[in-house]
C-alpha cells in the first residue's frame, strides 16, 4: 500500500445528498490505475469495480456470480453505475482484469473513502488493526495471502488493508498500514504480538496513541507488570450476563513507570477477566501499556478500548468465513484473493453504514432486488 496518508483531507466530508455521493465514490474509483491496454478496452474500470462490490454486497462469491448478477442489471442500472449502455462482463473478464489490479491502490482507494463516513467519538477514532489468513487460497506452490485490516470500533467499517509479505510475518504489515493514516486522534489497538517498541513509535511519532496488550510471550516485561502493587490501586469493575455466561472485568491502571521502553507511555493496566458459563469459572489476567493519558482514558475506557478491539474478530473475520464463506473460497489466481478480500470489506463496511447488524440478512435482502443493492451503495 503506498505510504502517503490517507485523510479526511482526501475526500469530500458526509452529509452529501445521494445523488453527489453517488457520483463522488465513482470518481473515485476512476482513479485506481487500469491494467488493461486502452486499445479494445470494452467495459470502464470504475463501472466493473461498482458492479463487483454490489454483486458481493448481495451474496455474490464468486466471479461467475458477480457476472450473473450483473447480466440481470436494467439498462437504467448499468448506467447509473458508471457501466454505460455496453452489456455486462462476463467471468473471464472479471478474472483476468482483477488478477492484474493493483490491490494497494483498491485498498487505499476505498478505505479514504470509508474513512470520511466514519466519524470519531468524543474527539477519538478508535480502530483495530488485525490479521487474517484468505485459507481457500492456498495453492500446492504458493502460500495463502495473509491480510491485515484497520477496523473502526464503533461502525465496525474497514478502513484500510495490506497484504503480509511472502516471507514476513504481521509486525511490519502493521507499519506499513499505519503509514497510510493521518493518526492524529486516532487511538490504535492490537494484540499482544504487536506490542513493540518501534510499532509504538511510529503511532506516537503520527499523532496517534496505543493500547497494547502483554501476555506471557514478552515473558520479561510480563514479569515486571505482574510484579507492580496491583492490590493497593483502586479497581473499576463491570459485569455483563448474556446468553447463560456472566463475565466480569475488573481494570486497574496507574502512571507508567520511567523503566517502561515504549515511546510516550503513559498508563499501565491490570485487566482480570473472570467468565462463568454452566458453573464452571476461568480467570485471565493481562497487562495493558498505552499512551493514552489518564484525563482521555480513565479505567473505564481502557477496558472498553480493549474489549473493542475483539470486534475485528467478530464483526469483520468471523463475518467473512461465515456469511461469505471466504476460507473455501476457490479464488486463487495474482491478486484475485486479496481483490475479492477487499470487496468483501467494503460490502461489510457499507452494510454497516446502512444500519444492519446481521450481515447474513442483510445480504438475503440485497439479493432479492437490484434497486436495494444499487441505492444501498450509492447513498452510503
Amino acid at each position: 500500500m503506498p505510504s502517503s496518508p490517507i485523510t479526511p483531507a482526501a475526500t469530500q466530508p458526509g452529509g452529501l445528498s445521494g445523488d453527489t455521493r453517488a457520483g463522488h465514490l465513482l470518481r473515485l474509483l476512476a482513479t485506481v490505475p487500469d491494467p488493461r491496454d486502452p486499445r479494445g478496452v470494452r467495459y470502464p474500470l470504475v463501472g466493473i469495480l461498482a458492479v463487483a462490490v454490489t454483486a458481493v454486497m448481495a451474496g455474490a462469491r464468486s466471479f461467475a456470480a458477480i457476472g450473473e448478477w450483473a447480466d440481470d442489471l436494467s439498462m437504467e442500472h448499468r448506467t447509473r453505475i458508471g457501466m454505460g449502455g455496453v452489456a455486462s462482463p462476463d467471468e473471464s473478464t472479471l478474472r483476468k482484469l482483477f488478477a492484474r489490479l493493483d490491490p494497494d491502490q483498491l485498498d487505499r482507494v476505498l478505505g479514504a473513502w470509508l474513512w470520511t463516513r466514519t466519524d470519531d467519538v468524543h474527539g477519538q477514532r478508535v480502530i483495530a488493526l488485525d490479521g487474517k489468513t484468505v485459507r481457500g487460497a492456498r495453492t500446492p506452490t504458493t502460500c495463502a495471502p495473509h491480510l491485515v485490516a484497520a477496523l473502526d470500533h464503533v461502525t465496525g467499517t474497514v478502513v484500510g488493508q495490506v497484504a503480509v509479505a511472502a516471507k514476513s510475518n504481521e509486525i511490519p504489515a502493521v507499519r506499513d498500514l499505519l503509514a497510510c493514516f493521518d493518526l492524529t486522534g486516532v487511538v490504535v489497538t492490537v494484540d499482544a504480538m504487536h506490542t513493540q517498541t518501534d510499532t509504538a513509535h511510529a503511532i506516537t511519532t503520527g499523532g496517534g496513541a496505543y493500547v497494547f496488550t502483554v501476555k506471557a510471550n514478552t515473558p520479561t516485561l510480563h514479569r515486571q507488570l505482574k510484579a507492580l502493587p496491583w492490590k493497593e490501586v483502586p479497581a473499576h469493575t463491570a459485569t455483563v450476563t448474556t446468553h447463560g455466561r456472566r463475565a466480569t472485568r475488573t481494570i486497574r491502571s496507574l502512571t507508567a513507570p520511567t523503566w517502561i521502553g515504549f515511546a510516550g507511555a503513559a498508563q499501565v493496566a491490570q485487566i482480570r477477566r473472570t467468565v462463568t458459563r454452566a458453573g464452571k469459572k476461568t480467570v485471565e489476567v493481562v497487562y495493558l501499556i498505552t499512551s493514552a493519558p489518564h484525563t482521555s482514558a480513565p479505567p473505564a475506557v481502557l477496558a472498553a478500548w480493549v474489549q473493542g478491539h475483539w470486534s475485528i474478530e467478530n464483526r469483520l473475520h468471523w463475518v467473512r468465513d461465515v456469511s461469505f464463506d471466504e476460507d473455501r473460497s476457490q479464488v486463487r489466481t495474482g491478486h484475485t484473493p486479496r481483490v475479492m478480500a477487499t470487496l468483501r470489506n467494503t460490502s461489510i463496511s457499507v452494510l454497516r453504514l446502512a444500519g444492519w447488524d446481521n450481515i447474513a440478512q442483510a445480504l438475503r435482502h440485497l439479493a432479492r432486488s437490484p434497486e436495494r443493492a444499487l441505492t444501498c451503495l450509492l447513498t452510503c
